[in-house]
């Protein structure tokens, strides 16, 4: 069976999508830059690799068909590493998965990536970054899905969305859980590809959600 890459293993969103694919069955590999969660993330049943996106990935990608991209620099980064990371970093793992014949590339990126200029001024250059990673990904000929969740809470799922944007931004969240359980979904579900979601707390299931939108 072919592997699954999850790139930003060791992040919040990581941690839980290694979790639930290993949970139903699949082989992972894990790509994580946090020395201290290496050890948790084998002990999960990962294959780790403990890698900076700033140094050389290519071996990540050996007898994986699919890729995550879930990594990001962190509210506190710098400017220097958004460009590092969530910009050139992502860049850099579309263009691997380009050459090793990924099938399904799963973004994950940001409300507001769509049009920085409308975003919050504190995080723009993070919203930029994440603008042209998308369209990379768009340009690269990959079948990719990608996904814009809302501010990221850190509560319980429900498995319920809703992917058109609230008018209130107080509404404009989502918990981790569910940003996991949709990247899980799209993952095993090839109709989803070559698409783009925002994700938000909802009422209908997310399975309900993504089927309407093919």
């Amino acid at each position: 069976m072919k592997k699954i890459l999850v790139i930003g293993a060791s992040g919040k969103i990581g941690k839980k999508i290694t979790l639930l694919l290993i949970d139903n069955g699949y082989a992972v590999v894990a790509l994580a830059r946090d020395k201290s969660r290496v050890k948790e993330l084998s002990s999960l049943g990962a294959e780790v690799i403990e890698a900076d996106l700033e140094e050389d990935i290519s071996s990540a990608f050996t007898g994986c068909d699919r890729v995550v991209f879930s990594a990001g620099s962190g509210a506190e980064s710098s400017a220097y590493k958004t460009l590092t990371i969530d910009l050139w970093g992502a860049c850099k793992a579309i263009d691997k998965a380009k050459e090793n014949r990924i099938k399904h590339f799963v973004m994950v990126s940001s409300r507001g990536a769509d049009d920085p200029d409308e975003g919050p001024e504190a995080i723009k250059p993070y919203l930029v970054a994440k603008h042209f990673a998308d369209n990379h990904l768009i340009a690269s000929g990959l079948n990719y899905t990608i996904l814009r969740p809302g501010r990221l809470l850190d509560e319980c799922g429900t498995g319920l969305i809703k992917t058109s944007r609230p008018v209130n931004p107080d509404e404009q969240v989502i918990s981790r859980d569910d940003t996991a359980r949709v990247i899980y979904y799209c993952l095993t579900d090839n109709k989803v590809t070559g698409k783009i979601y925002e994700l938000y707390k909802g009422s209908e299931p997310l399975n309900m959600i993504l089927q309407g939108n093919y």
